[in-house]
């Protein structure tokens, strides 16, 4: 009888290890993980913002409503946080559209400095657009992780056989994926216009 349930384990091993059992967690781990970068880098942003709008301000006094935009934005965006265990659909568009108002609200800032070409000269201001610069690549880089990661995610939660184990196990949800507010979209849509 020993014999019988030995082999009869073995037989059920490989069919076991590609069910899901451990790639389904690993796999929503993943995700929460990704989510928190994209946290991060978002972070790191917001962390450079004050010593730009301070660098800006010694030289463009009377931009005031543009330097309160972006510290408003900035305000914004790092009131908003998310939890990447809990994410819901909603919680993750209100997240989107909070980080889209600091991206306009910085954006508006860089047009602002050209007006200055004391400031566009200034080593500071140089040093902090570069930041800026890198941590805007960051932020796109770990977007692009976070939406690899939840279509893995996704595809193990749907796809069987590992959706099987899902149903019987886990019941876990497919997870929303990584979107542009409407403002974005029709924004990303109007070709950029080139001035010379």
């Amino acid at each position: 009888m020993k014999n019988r349930i030995l082999v009869l384990a073995l037989m059920l091993m490989p069919f076991l290890a590609g069910c899901g059992i451990q790639s389904l967690p690993q796999s929503k781990n993943a995700t929460e993980a990704a989510l928190a970068e994209v946290n991060n880098q978002y972070k790191r942003r917001a962390d450079l913002i004050p010593n730009l709008v301070n660098v800006v301000k010694g030289y463009a006094k009377h931009e005031e409503a543009t330097l309160t935009a972006v510290t408003e934005a900035r305000a914004k965006a790092t009131a908003m946080q998310i939890d990447p265990s809990k994410v819901t659909p909603e919680q993750l568009a209100k997240f989107q559209q909070a980080q889209s108002g600091l991206s306009q609200a910085l954006g508006r800032l860089m047009v602002v400095s050209e007006q200055y070409p004391q400031l566009k000269a200034d080593q500071n201001f140089r040093d902090l657009q570069a930041q800026l610069e890198g941590t805007e690549n960051r932020i796109t880089i770990a977007r692009q992780r976070y939406i690899e990661t939840i279509n893995a995610f996704n595809n193990q939660v749907s796809v069987p056989p590992t959706s099987w184990t899902n149903a019987i196990m886990y019941h876990f949800e497919k997870m929303p994926q990584w979107d542009m507010t409407p403002e974005e979209k029709a924004s990303a849509e109007k070709a950029p216009e080139v001035k010379f």
